[in-house]
């Protein structure tokens, strides 16, 4: 088979299948090559399932509004997998003055912007969820976030473009990138070398690495975190749950387990990993510690499983997204910052746009990489 397309797209996660997807809509013969062996096998993986516009970045609200309102709703019948997406809000938790100082001003950031998000007190807080404890004393409630099933979407996305032509290509680690005549044009794996008019980079915190063989050097950081899922409970809520300070944040699946994430903040300090994402024995009692102050009912709750993962965190917090200016030919998408999920389709639709036609419908130019360039 010819190892050239008009898109050679790196990273098989979410983010990696959703533009693969929206090229081959667009028309785009694309190859998408992933380093492990496995679909979906960083973050797309090991993450909570949210699908929240509430606690963001001003910068990136537009993009994951955008793809809440046009791609969520209707992603399981798109797909033909059930995302298991339930659009049922999303409370962001407080339980002191710092606490509500910090939502408030993340509240007033995103109204900004145009979302429907307020401020709420622990006795609305407990109409829209009677099980929280009294320690909750305020929140902000967004009613249009929610959440979804990150391995069926992610397995979604990819089915849907295999369909659509999409050659995907496991174990094919990526080593180099490579000019031709000034202008992007070589992947170079292990094994073989693939040629396309146009390469997304979209493999977490390896983009970096790989960034780096043509001079590109993207400011992010790689941070373990870790996540927990229970035992089947009796239904309780439908609600995506937070906290102001993101000790924890969950939701309770379609199959009554509930699934939570955290991190100690230790993990960078107190972790030898040699490379791997394993558990830290500190993380897990700690997010329990948490949801149980928050919620009494779920003390006796058997965990059944924990897991750890990278988060590829950018130093300003939000995504790089879009051309390279220095590198023509180069689309950056990483940088998610543990964000990636919930914004997949709004940003993945957006780079296809950008791709096949050369303008986006939402603006990304407070997401491109030039934003770190020295200002003169």
């Amino acid at each position: 088979m010819s190892n050239c397309a008009d898109v050679v797209v790196i990273g098989g996660g979410i983010i990696g299948c959703a533009t693969a997807y929206y090229l081959a809509k667009l028309g785009s013969n694309v190859i998408v090559l992933e380093g492990s062996d496995n679909i979906g096998n960083g973050g797309s993986s090991r993450n909570g399932g949210g699908v929240r516009q509430s606690g963001r970045d001003p910068r990136e609200l537009p993009l994951v509004m955008y793809g809440i309102k046009n791609y969520w709703p209707t992603l399981s019948e798109e797909l033909e997998v059930d995302c298991e997406y339930h659009q049922d809000g999303n409370l962001r938790l407080g339980k002191t003055e710092k606490h509500k100082e910090i939502l408030t001003g993340l509240t007033e950031r995103a109204v900004k912007v145009g979302l429907d998000v307020r401020m709420i007190d622990g006795d609305e807080v407990r109409r829209i969820n009677p099980y929280l404890s009294d320690e909750v004393t305020c929140a902000s409630w967004c009613p249009t976030d929610g959440h979804a099933n990150p391995l069926t979407t992610t397995l979604g996305y990819y089915k849907a473009a295999r369909r659509l032509g999409v050659r995907f290509i496991t174990g094919e680690k990526v080593v180099e990138l490579k000019k031709i005549k000034g202008k992007l044009r070589k992947v170079v794996t292990k094994n073989n070398v693939y040629e396309g008019e146009n390469v997304v980079l979209a493999a977490g915190f390896a983009s970096r690495a790989i960034a780096n063989t043509v001079g590109i050097d993207i400011p992010m950081q790689e941070l373990a975190i870790e996540a927990l899922v229970t035992e089947a409970e009796p239904h309780m809520f439908d609600q995506m749950l937070g906290t102001a300070e993101a000790d924890f944040y969950g939701h309770q699946t379609k199959h009554g387990s509930f699934v939570f994430g955290g991190s100690s903040g230790l993990e960078g300090y107190t972790r030898d990993d040699y490379g791997l994402a394993s558990n830290y024995s500190l993380t897990a009692p700690c997010i329990c510690r948490g949801i149980m102050k928050y919620f009494p009912d779920l003390a006796k709750a058997k965990i059944v499983r924990t897991w750890a993962g990278w988060m590829d965190q950018c130093a300003d917090g939000v995504p790089v997204l879009g051309n390279v200016d220095e590198v023509p030919g180069l689309v950056l998408a990483c940088g998610f910052t543990g964000h990636g999920f919930g914004i997949a389709p709004g940003a993945a639709s957006q780079l296809a746009e950008l791709i096949v036609n050369g303008t986006t419908t939402v603006d990304l130019t407070d997401l491109r990489y030039d934003r770190f360039h020295a200002k003169i």
